[in-house]
């Protein structure tokens, strides 16, 4: 993976006023080429750690392409577990993915699957921008809604002590939306 960003943004609304640190963006640009690349020791790994050591934010996103669970054509992916565990530990809240062709949104989970509504991460698979919408296989458990008739991209408010999402269709008139707080 070639570049790394991490962006803080204060609060927006007007007068807000929060003890804890903004919310934090963590994405990573690049494409795993190995089995390994997943792993704690890789260089995404150590990156991963390195960055999320250094955050004092309350709210925590990470972005990448490859999703950990998925019920497209892809599946899960679990080279990525590795970085599931490191986000877990780290209190994140949030996982965005691409890959497949389709929009997912899950339950907050465990790195092993696993409900958890306290710690639990909730990730996000969209996957709906430009290509042809891929079919889905089973549905993975923890999937909350899925749906591969809607382009559009997904809107996610990260607020000081909490998130808010809404999937925006470009075509048809799917449209998803809520908000969770922030560990």
């Amino acid at each position: 993976m070639e570049t790394s960003t991490t962006r803080q943004r204060e609060p927006s609304a007007i007068g807000a006023t929060s003890a804890r640190p903004p919310p934090t963006l963590t994405a990573r640009r690049g494409t795993r080429t190995t089995s390994s690349a997943g792993t704690s020791s890789s260089p995404e790994g150590r990156w991963l750690a390195s960055d999320l050591a250094a955050s004092k934010a309350h709210c925590t996103v990470a972005i990448w392409n490859q999703p950990r669970f998925s019920s497209g054509e892809h599946g899960d992916d679990v080279d990525i577990e590795p970085f599931w565990q490191a986000l877990y530990a780290a209190g994140a809240d949030v996982v965005v993915n691409g890959h497949d062709h389709d929009y997912e949104r899950f339950k907050p989970q465990t790195p092993a699957g696993e409900v958890d509504v306290e710690k639990g991460i909730r990730e996000f698979v969209v996957g709906t921008g430009g290509t042809p919408l891929g079919a889905f296989g089973p549905s993975e458990p923890n999937s909350e809604i899925r749906v591969s008739v809607t382009q559009g991209v997904l809107k996610l408010t990260l607020r000081p002590q909490g998130y808010d999402w809404q999937f925006i269709p470009t075509t048809g008139s799917f449209s998803d939306s809520g908000s969770a707080p922030c560990h």
